[in-house]
């Protein structure tokens, strides 16, 4: 790894650059609220933003993804990956795609999934201000982010520019970088572990204890109950996490009955109907059809089902499930401090 430094106006012109030779994804303002959207112009870029309404990962698995297109006997796919820059994504958000490069490249690998991660490269940024939900610095502590290509510490009069990967070393030679010096080497490692410092919200136990305690608490229906009673089943969890990577197929046929396309959309579990399956003969069976059956399998697979798989954790503490729930009962760490406390 190389750190390199840039200035403030040099900045802007190799971002400029970028969006001239390459598809550059990044937050952008949205009134009061951040969103990766594609890059059309430099001013556009808010490096300083706490936490953006969806995660990037629907620049590699978009919301609604066509997967293959058909024609009577004949099937092809539809993935068509191109070269994109994924932009100012925040450690705990690159933590999040690294559990979905793992998950989606075991078993039957997702091959959408991995074309479109293929072709993008990865530049995370340092958080510049704390969301007021964000847990980040006490989830998932021995879980490193390792899947970005370079990562860019705003530091005084510019930024320093950690080159990780060839890829990132190649994006170099468009700006004008020149070698960071040891201050602002040492600036930039302050920055970093001083925000680990300004989260509002803190999981007090340590990730091994959670995942025993919450798989122990399975049984305590009662328990769970308390904690869905006000659930609306919206499914707003699901849809703003990072990690939470189900998903519904469904065809979309043309007119002349014949044609169409296989498309997927972000699924949730929270969602009443999404465990529903069909008996056939028009019968069907909701296995969690009780929303605290659903408000639990949700927490468990966040704190206990996928620990040992991913090494921590399913959960990166982005807050971002906390703030989108409208009676503000999705909070993990709520939940989790509860349970260990019992």
């Amino acid at each position: 790894m190389k750190s390199h430094f840039i200035s403030d106006s040099d900045f802007s012109k190799f971002v400029e650059s970028l969006i001239r030779s390459v598809r550059v994804v990044a937050p952008v303002a949205k009134k009061t609220k951040f969103s990766f959207e594609t890059l059309e112009s430099v001013s556009d870029l808010r490096l300083d933003y706490d936490v953006t309404i969806l995660p990037p990962k629907k620049a590699i698995m978009p919301v609604k993804q066509e997967l293959v297109r058909f024609n009577g006997n004949s099937i092809e796919s539809a993935i068509s990956a191109q070269d994109q820059v994924l932009l100012g994504v925040h450690f705990y958000d690159v933590k999040a795609i690294d559990m979905l490069d793992e998950l989606f490249s075991q078993g039957h690998k997702d091959y959408n999934w991995l074309a479109y991660r293929q072709h993008t490269t990865i530049i995370a940024s340092n958080v510049q201000k704390v969301s007021n939900r964000a847990f980040f610095a006490s989830v998932g502590q021995g879980v490193q982010a390792k899947g970005h290509d370079g990562f860019l510490t705003k530091v005084s009069g510019g930024y320093v520019f950690d080159a990780i990967s060839p890829k990132a070393e190649a994006l170099v030679k468009q700006g004008t970088f020149k070698d960071a010096s040891p201050a602002q080497v040492t600036e930039a490692k302050v920055a970093n572990e001083k925000v680990l410092k300004e989260c509002p919200e803190t999981l007090k136990h340590s990730t091994e204890a959670v995942q025993k305690k919450v798989r122990e608490a399975f049984k305590k229906e009662e328990l769970w109950k308390q904690f869905s009673d006000q659930c609306f089943s919206c499914g707003s969890c699901n849809i703003v996490c990072p990690t939470c990577y189900c998903f519904d197929v469904q065809d979309e046929w043309n007119l002349d009955g014949t044609s169409g396309k296989r498309c997927r959309t972000w699924d949730g579990c929270m969602l009443g109907e999404f465990a529903q399956v069909s008996l056939g003969g028009g019968h069907t069976e909701n296995f969690r059809e009780e929303r605290h059956t659903r408000f639990r399998h949700r927490m468990m697979r966040k704190a206990t089902y996928l620990n040992d798989k991913l090494n921590g954790p399913a959960c990166v503490g982005c807050g971002r499930c906390s703030s989108s729930c409208v009676p503000d009962i999705a909070d993990p760490v709520k939940i989790i401090n509860k349970i260990m406390e019992a």
